[in-house]
């Protein structure tokens, strides 16, 4: 069984960023926009306000501040399930609501991670995936 935990990014608890560099996400750093243009991603960091899943101690998911991106580090379908699992909980039970609008630089409705997130409770709406507390 996976061992999922939904931290601050900024908590002790979280070895990232501070005792450890960030992973390389699943996100290339930079990408081109649909202009040609080039548009560089989001990065994780010891932020106040984002969050970090990891999954049997390893990095899964990093939440931006107001969640509306999300950067993910995983690929397996077991271990985005339990971080998904992990998030939704700790929103409900201690934010309240997230919406997220992009992960990995793309729209969240449709994603493998997205799939997983409404899975565990997440709703696809036109702006992204919603979750409110119950």
């Amino acid at each position: 069984m996976l061992k999922a935990v939904t931290l601050a990014a900024t908590d002790p608890a979280s070895p990232y960023g501070a005792a450890l560099a960030w992973p390389i996400s699943n996100a290339a750093e930079t990408s081109t926009s649909s202009a040609g243009e080039s548009v560089k991603r989001h990065r994780p960091g010891r932020k106040a306000g984002a969050i970090v899943v990891m999954v049997d101690g390893a990095l899964a998911l990093y939440v931006e501040r107001g969640g509306k991106t999300v950067l993910s580090f995983v690929n397996d379908d077991d271990v985005l399930a339990a971080a998904a699992r992990s998030l939704v909980s700790t929103v409900r039970d201690r934010i309240g609501a997230l919406r997220i609008e992009r992960i990995n630089g793309d729209f969240a409705v449709g994603t493998l991670i997205g799939s997983a997130l409404v899975e565990a409770g997440f709703v696809a709406t036109p702006q992204g995936l919603r979750l409110r507390s119950s």
